[in-house]
């Protein structure tokens, strides 16, 4: 019996970082709504997850 291929990561650091500076743009974009508590949130984990 083989073994199954080992998982490969979809994104790269770099991957998160570029994200993260197009969801802070998009933040100041939306600063005053809503969602932008959602976004801001997704600003954290992206710099927790880019520092792995």
């Amino acid at each position: 019996m083989t073994e199954p291929a080992r998982a490969r990561a979809v994104l790269s650091n770099e991957d998160f970082k570029l994200i993260r500076e197009a969801v802070l743009h998009y933040l100041k974009v939306v600063e005053d709504k809503p969602e932008s508590i959602k976004f801001s949130n997704l600003f954290h984990r992206l710099g927790s997850a880019a520092g792995r």
